[in-house]
């Protein structure tokens, strides 16, 4: 179900995905995905509202997506053979992330 949530970055009420929810000291905070940003956040639960009737109906301009095929890759550094190696990892890691950003802007 898609929400409405006050982006303190963006300064503005925007439609969001609740992806996660965790508990604060505070109280809770909600992970979101930003349908027409595609951007991340974490929002205080009090700046969540329902959205309206007729704006839930309104298509999304922002899709998740995943690359066919693309694996994340990262380099292994043995320090006693001293040799370095690209393999297989488990998540991208953050300069890659950093250059596919700068290749699609």
């Amino acid at each position: 179900q898609v929400y409405v949530v006050f982006s303190e970055e963006l300064k503005c009420w925007c439609r969001a995905l609740v992806e996660s929810v965790w508990c604060q000291v505070d109280g809770y905070q909600l992970g979101c995905f930003l349908v027409d940003y595609a951007k991340y956040c974490s929002v205080a639960s009090e700046k969540v509202r329902v959205l309206a009737g007729p704006f839930a109906k309104i298509a999304h301009r922002a899709k998740k997506c995943r690359l066919h095929c693309t694996k994340p890759l990262t380099l292994h550094i043995d320090y006693c053979e001293n040799t370095a190696k690209m393999g297989p990892a488990k998540r991208w890691d953050t300069a890659a992330v950093q250059h596919f950003r700068k290749l699609i802007e």
